[in-house]
């Protein structure tokens, strides 16, 4: 699972790494990103007006949902293209969330432990792989809700010790791919997915105070023992 994240990278070094065409949205530099924040994600329309990076409400809601009251953070890779509230934007609408790293809770004994994990010394933007969606506001005449959710799966052996889950981390090289609307078919998407390696993260232990989305500062992501 991926429950907060960091993403402070200047705004345009965003845009020159991910060569966003389209920048939409108030950019503020975050250590604790968490769900129901709205957060910039990176993704490309089937009417090739470029590629975007625009924010979206992290917490997917279906197009089809009744209400807005159930958003989910997280979609497994596993069952990507099975589950309903996940198999449309799979083949349609996959975006790229930047972040510097996530945290993740380690269970010891009966407490839990942050631990913060990136891609290397210096925390290099990663992108993550993501699908998102709209919702139209019932009993409106043209409000929508732009969400997303992060795609986890099993993390590596070496991470396992702290938790099962990890987001799908999209290496540059793949990019231009998992973005591409044109892949639309079930087969594109589990291909996509074949595709990316599991990374090589760097783990280091944080302090507590990164549970309270409150606190939000860059000594959230400062080594602790």
């Amino acid at each position: 699972m991926c429950g907060r994240y960091g993403l402070w990278a200047p705004q345009d070094a965003l845009v020159e790494l991910f060569d966003c065409d389209l920048t939409l949205g108030d950019y503020r530099p975050t250590w604790n990103a968490a769900p129901s924040q709205q957060l910039p994600v990176i993704f490309e329309r089937a009417d090739d007006s470029g590629r975007r990076m625009q924010h979206l409400q992290w917490g997917l809601v279906p197009s089809w949902a009744r209400d807005a009251r159930r958003p989910m953070i997280n979609a497994r890779s596993e069952t990507l293209v099975d589950k309903p509230s996940f198999k449309g934007p799979a083949r349609r609408q996959r975006c790229l969330v930047p972040a510097n790293g996530y945290y993740e809770w380690q269970a010891e004994g009966e407490q839990k432990h942050p631990w913060f994990l990136s891609a290397a010394e210096g925390d290099p933007v990663m992108g993550f792989a993501g699908i998102y969606e709209a919702w139209k506001v019932p009993d409106s005449d043209d409000e929508w809700l732009r969400t997303f959710a992060i795609i986890t799966r099993a993390a590596p052996d070496v991470l396992g010790h702290i938790h099962d889950r990890s987001p799908v981390v999209v290496p540059p090289n793949l990019w231009a791919e998992w973005l591409d609307p044109a892949a639309t078919q079930d087969s594109d998407v589990a291909q996509l997915l074949d595709a990316i390696a599991p990374p090589h993260l760097h783990p280091r232990r944080v302090g507590r105070a990164v549970g309270n989305v409150r606190n939000n500062d860059p000594s959230l992501v400062e080594s602790v023992t």
